[in-house]
């Protein structure tokens, strides 16, 4: 029997043994290509439920790739919570310009994290409001033919962008119990917000961290910064999978990712593909590691159907790129991906 590239989705992050792995965009997937194609721009798509709907299936009505995915950025939460942000253009996501918090190791000056707003006022306004629209929109119109991912920040970026991530990494040396303060205030508003994305309908909760990759955090302290909360933030969410996407070269951290509980882990092209398959050993779905930069960037659509089918091969559940598309991203080269793996 055929499947759907829904039914392949959930098949897959249920570990279960399929004649190919599904193709699919985890974390950020819009293109110029895709905007073009359907007449949906950035950064308007950004902050309206109908059109970040329609640029989030993009994906797989212009690319075929097998699922949808609302949010395009890691501001949305942010912004709500008070950061300045430039809304970005065309070709490029929204950036943080201001952070509203005073977190200063050096000096010992700390704002107290006691005015982060709720989390049941959170979900109710600014962009957050809006991608939780748009995933509901979104299983409404595609659900039934593909699966529905909901991306959202993890609990250490968060707080990062609140309060300066530099600081925050020197908070670590200099005041680690500042930090958790931070961390703590952050973890129950992306929780519920968790949930409500699955409420409204999304079969995967996406979450990006990147501000815990080794670059950042030594593997020594993933657990205790970050990993401890994503735990019961993400991987805790009562309806959808879990999936936890960190950027850089996870190997160091593999097993303490899967320790947090999630369905799935995201990672990039750093780690060896076949050395990833092994060191997961299927205790948990493995999403990636088709490389953004090269191929899909850089390379000619050859590289790119090599690589779909070398991350195949290798045994990922998922093959899908290794982190946020850029923007600029050619149409032939995605398609060449699908068709690495798809055949």
């Amino acid at each position: 029997m055929t499947m759907t590239p829904r039914e392949r989705v959930l098949a897959a992050m249920k570990l279960e043994k399929l004649d190919r792995p599904p193709v699919a965009v985890f974390t950020q997937s819009a293109t110029i290509d895709q905007m073009n194609a359907i007449n949906t721009f950035w950064p308007e798509a950004h902050s309206d439920p109908k059109m970040m709907c329609e640029l989030g299936a993009a994906q797989a009505t212009v690319f075929g790739f097998e699922a949808v995915r609302s949010a395009f950025c890691l501001t949305a939460e942010a912004e709500r919570l008070g950061c300045a942000v430039d809304p970005g253009k065309k070709d490029r996501t929204p950036m943080l310009k201001k952070h509203p918090f005073n977190f200063d190791p050096m000096s010992g000056v700390y704002d107290e994290p006691n005015n982060v707003m709720s989390p049941e006022e959170f979900i109710k306004g600014g962009r957050p409001a809006c991608i939780i629209e748009a995933t509901r929109l979104m299983k409404e119109k595609y659900g039934k033919e593909y699966a529905v991912i909901a991306g959202n920040t993890g609990p250490f970026t968060l707080a990062g962008h609140l309060v300066s991530t530099e600081n925050l990494i020197f908070g670590i040396m200099m005041d680690p119990d500042k930090v958790k303060e931070w961390v703590d205030a952050v973890n129950p508003v992306i929780k519920v917000y968790s949930q409500a994305l699955t409420d409204a309908g999304a079969d995967i909760v996406q979450m990006s961290e990147p501000s815990a990759s080794t670059d950042l955090l030594s593997p020594d302290m993933f657990t205790e910064y970050s990993g401890s909360y994503v735990k019961k933030s993400l991987a805790c969410v009562d309806g959808a999978y879990s999936v936890l996407h960190i950027c850089g070269d996870t190997k160091p951290i593999i097993d303490h990712m899967i320790s947090t509980g999630v369905s799935g882990i995201s990672i990039e092209e750093k780690v060896d593909s076949a050395e990833a398959v092994k060191i997961v050993n299927g205790r948990t779905a493995l999403i990636g590691n088709v490389g953004v930069v090269f191929p899909l960037l850089q390379g000619t659509p050859a590289d790119c159907e090599a690589a779909g089918k070398r991350v195949s091969a290798a045994g990922f559940n998922i093959v899908s790129p290794g982190c946020g598309l850029s923007a600029l991203i050619s149409a032939d080269n995605l398609k060449a991906l699908v068709k690495g793996v798809k055949g």
